[in-house]
């Protein structure tokens, strides 16, 4: 990789802080047991780092230690909770609601669900042009739960317009009509103050590599206060994880995510304030030297409705793939890595409203940890010079 290319491409991975690298390097060379083994002190050693682990994770976000459950990643711990319940309370009901611009790893699961007879109610969100793009009407939620709805799924921030969800206000909601919620918040974690129980949450998706932690694992948290959620277990075998996720533990990965996420929460306020500032500049960089560039998401002056590393911009007259290609020193996307191999317009973009032109248009800069301001400014540059020498060649074409 060159020396000179610049990495906003955080809401995709982010890149292993030196400090959670050297809690997981002792677990791959020198107390490398198995967690589950339980007659020798390899196995004890082990076992005591994940429980060491599990505990930090769970005080970061108000759960105990019991409700963790590690998986390999936040796709996995969403299939978890969503076929989890789907299946284990088919003879309750099978209606389940979620949202037009959830992930692929919700939106993909459901949609094979209601091929197997379950019914999908997907909520529309606030359009483009509005200051709260985005956000989920809560009449409209509320309007939607039928005596049948078995699973609500809301993300708490998405993941290419970082809109921020009233989580709070949903999961009382569903608390009230006594139906099941789960909220992925794998880019929420570790960026904003999570807090389950104020969250009215039954179940929460999150990783380690969007906090500077490894790739690989993640984790679910499954609300046992009762009335306790029961799921029905989608890979079998050991019986690891009190039988929701059976495969023996990736003792590294869990150490270097606790040590990750112990990170975030100690620098959380500090680094949003630095977040924002660095977008801003960035958005008015862009904004004051190019005429045609428009707003993907909620309003920068409402803070609380958009993570602060956030910023989506469609840049009218050039293609978003050739805008990228022309600036190759600059790391961003025009979407979510996990539909990258999908040439169609991102649906986050089109359920606000956003034409397909607009759409192949546009471009997310994800800010982060090892972001400086110089970054910014070269970002503005070289952005600047791209799109102004694309219009060029559209014009005389």
């Amino acid at each position: 990789m060159p020396d000179d290319c610049i990495y906003m491409d955080n809401h995709a991975t982010t890149r292993v802080d030196p400090r959670v690298v050297e809690a997981m390097l002792p677990y791959f060379t020198e107390r490398y047991g198995n967690a589950g083994s339980v007659n020798h002190p390899y196995g004890w050693e082990a076992k005591d780092a994940v429980d060491a682990a599990r505990a930090s994770i769970a005080q970061t976000i108000g759960a105990g230690e019991r409700e963790i459950v590690f998986t390999s990643g936040a796709t996995e711990s969403n299939n978890l909770a969503i076929k989890g319940v789907a299946e284990r309370s088919r003879k309750k009901g099978s209606h389940i609601i979620t949202v037009g611009i959830e992930h692929k790893s919700v939106l993909d699961v459901v949609d094979k669900l209601s091929r197997r007879g379950y019914e999908v109610t997907l909520l529309p969100v606030e359009p483009i042009g509005s200051e709260t793009c985005g956000l989920v009407d809560l009449d409209q939620l509320a309007a939607a739960i039928r005596p049948d709805t078995v699973l609500v799924s809301v993300m708490a921030a998405n993941n290419e317009i970082g809109v921020l969800q009233p989580i709070a206000e949903i999961g009382r909601l569903c608390r009230e009509r006594g139906v099941t919620f789960h909220c992925d918040a794998t880019q929420a974690v570790g960026k904003i103050l999570v807090d389950v129980a104020r969250w009215n949450v039954d179940l929460v998706s999150f990783t380690a590599h969007k906090i500077y932690g490894p790739k690989g694992i993640g984790a679910l948290y499954v609300r046992r206060s009762a009335p306790a959620v029961r799921l029905v277990s989608q890979i079998d075998g050991g019986g690891q994880e009190a039988g929701f996720r059976s495969g023996t533990l990736n003792v590294p990965g869990i150490v270097g995510f606790a040590r990750a996420l112990e990170l975030c929460i100690a620098e959380i306020l500090s680094e949003s304030e630095r977040l924002a500032t660095l977008r801003r500049r960035l958005y008015q960089g862009l904004t004051s030297q190019l005429d045609g560039v428009a707003l993907n998401g909620p309003s920068l002056e409402r803070p609380e409705l958009r993570l602060p590393g956030n910023l989506n911009l469609s840049f009218a007259y050039v293609d978003g793939e050739a805008l990228m290609m022309s600036m190759k020193r600059l790391a961003v996307s025009s979407g979510s890595a996990c539909t990258s191999a999908n040439p169609e317009p991102s649906h986050v973009l089109r359920a606000l409203g956003l034409g397909d032109d607009l759409t192949r248009a546009s471009l997310r800069y994800g800010l982060g940890r090892f972001n400086t301001s110089q970054d910014v400014e070269t970002a503005i540059e070289l952005t600047v010079d791209a799109v102004r020498q694309l219009r060029r060649l559209s014009s005389m074409a």
